[in-house]
Order: structure tokens, then C-alpha cells, then sequence
């Protein structure tokens, strides 16, 4: 599965995948158009060894939901989501979807370059998240206030 060690968790996984992502994000915990998930019921793509990377995934939708990579800039994110793509199409899927913020500029630009297209926007969406996860921050990357949602899909044919 590329250049980097990567496996589909398993069950035995799941405190580790817990752990990760709420490192990183606070919570296994994420709203996405204005449902609550959590990451902790998706398979998800791990590095081998654990913690550089993680990709969660939900089977049925072939959403992306989350993506990780450290450190950033070495090619890890790249082969995570090349990882799920591979994923996705094997269960069948045309499309691969995934929902970023408005602050997230890195995200946009890193998913565009990998063949992903803007689809759709949600404004104020992130607002509504918050009545479900009060703990997304106001305030985002690059100093600008976190509001709406961003989809994105790319093409698996």
C-alpha cells in the first residue's frame, strides 16, 4: 500500500485509534452535516507502527471522514488516501467524498491536488455543529472564523 507501512484496523485497534484521534482532535468525536459520529465505529487506515498516521472511513457512504498525517509534507497523507480510495472501490464505490471547514485552506489545497473537486458548501454548518460538539473552536487556521462546511469528491473510475 504505497511507500509507507499501512493496514486496515481491526477491532484490537480500537483504544489505539481512540487515542489518536484525540490527540489530535480533541475527541473520536466528529459532526458531519449535523450528525454526531463517532470515528471509533468507521475502519480506519492505520501506519504501522501506530501514530503517524490515520484515515477513518465510512464503508457505506465513502465519506473520508478524517485524515492525519505526521509529521506533514512526507507523503503519508497521500498514501492514506490513496489507502481508502483503493478501500472504497473495492466495496464498490464510483465516488470518494470529503468534508472539510472553511479555515481549513491546507485541506483544500491538499485534497484539489489529489483529484478531489469542490461540490458543495454548508454555510453556517459548523455553527449548527456546535449545538452537538460545543468544543469546535470559534477560530481556525489562519485566524479565520470556523462557519461553514466544504465537500469535496473525487472520482475512484
Amino acid at each position: 500500500m504505497g511507500a509507507h507501512r499501512l493496514r486496515l484496523s481491526g477491532p484490537a485497534d480500537r483504544e489505539a485509534v481512540a487515542a489518536f484521534l484525540t490527540a489530535h482532535w480533541g475527541s473520536p468525536q466528529m459532526v458531519l452535516c449535523g450528525r454526531l459520529f463517532d470515528l471509533r465505529d468507521f475502519p480506519a487506515i492505520v501506519t504501522e507502527p501506530m501514530g503517524q498516521g490515520l484515515a477513518t472511513f465510512d464503508p457505506e457512504t465513502g465519506e473520508l471522514m478524517s485524515l492525519d498525517a505526521d509529521p506533514p509534507g512526507a507523503g503519508i497523507g497521500t498514501s492514506l488516501v490513496e489507502a481508502v480510495a483503493a478501500e472504497l472501490k473495492a466495496r464498490g464505490h464510483a465516488v470518494m467524498r470529503v468534508t472539510t471547514t472553511n479555515d481549513n485552506l491546507d485541506a483544500l489545497r491538499f485534497y484539489q491536488r489529489r483529484g478531489f473537486r469542490l461540490i458543495a458548501v454548508r454555510p453556517g454548518a459548523v455553527e449548527v455543529a456546535r449545538r452537538l460538539k460545543p468544543s469546535i473552536p470559534l477560530i481556525g487556521a489562519h485566524g479565520i472564523p470556523i462557519r461553514d462546511e466544504i465537500e469535496l469528491e473525487r472520482d475512484l473510475g
